[in-house]
């Protein structure tokens, strides 16, 4: 993996960024600080990889900059927007119609084939790719009719893919899209999700434990006790067959 100081480069549009990001965890007579005063951002079409140890933060941040969850105090930004000061159903629109995710466990409806999945998103986003193509982007035009028990691990994450692509987000957000899957099975995920990035420019970031899995990314960040430890930029992305699991 080729390394270089992160900078900003003039022309690189920051999508999303937050500012002094807190957030804290009252229990009993303690406080946890889950995240101490994160300055972070994704600029567009890039994809950045948030490593760190299980307890760093980095879910956390996820799903404030997701608007799963809310700060304590500092700002979160989305193209100028301040999303600390929306609503919930401002937040709700937010997520539906602007983010996309990918858990580590892939919250398929059982009764449901591959392309039923799919469409539950499709179905509520004014401009979405149909199921079918966002299932051919993913390499499961053959498993479209196929239910979740049909599929391997593998392939049930894929579809999961394809359901966070299909309402064409401008924000992917992965946490931990390869921890339930072996080595071969997660270089495949891997591979899929950055054709996604470099077919669709879709803003990518990936949290995961693995330090290999940094070399795929534009950027770099590694999370400890709930700050930024390091954040590095990649001079190149290195291939999914390069990468020592």
């Amino acid at each position: 993996m080729s390394l270089a100081p992160a900078t900003q480069a003039a022309d690189k549009e920051a999508i999303l960024t937050t500012h002094d990001l807190c957030k804290d965890y009252p229990m009993g007579e303690i406080t946890v600080h889950a995240l101490k005063h994160v300055d972070f951002q994704l600029y567009a079409g890039e994809m950045t990889v948030l490593l760190g140890a299980s307890g760093s933060g980095k879910s956390t941040l996820l799903n404030i900059i997701g608007g799963l969850d809310v700060g304590s105090s500092g700002k979160v930004v989305y193209r100028g927007e301040n999303l600390s000061d929306f609503g919930e159903r401002a937040l709700t629109d937010y997520r539906r119609f602007h983010v996309g995710f990918v858990f580590q466990f892939y919250n398929l409806i059982s009764s449901l084939t591959a392309k039923e999945n799919v469409a539950l998103v499709t179905d509520i986003a004014p401009d979405p790719m149909p199921p079918e193509e966002a299932l051919a982007l993913v390499g499961l035009t053959d498993r479209v009719n196929h239910f979740p028990s049909q599929l391997s691990g593998g392939e049930q994450q894929r579809v999961a893919i394809a359901r966070a692509i299909a309402k064409r987000p401008s924000v992917l957000l992965c946490d931990e899209p390869t921890g339930a899957l072996d080595a071969e099975t997660g270089k495949l995920v891997l591979s899929v999700l950055d054709q996604v990035n470099t077919e669709t420019n879709t803003t990518t970031a990936i949290i995961t434990h693995n330090a290999a899995i940094g070399a795929l990314g534009d950027v770099v960040v590694r999370m400890s006790s709930g700050e930024i430890a390091e954040r590095i930029e990649n001079a190149s992305r290195a291939s999914v067959d390069d990468i020592e699991w």
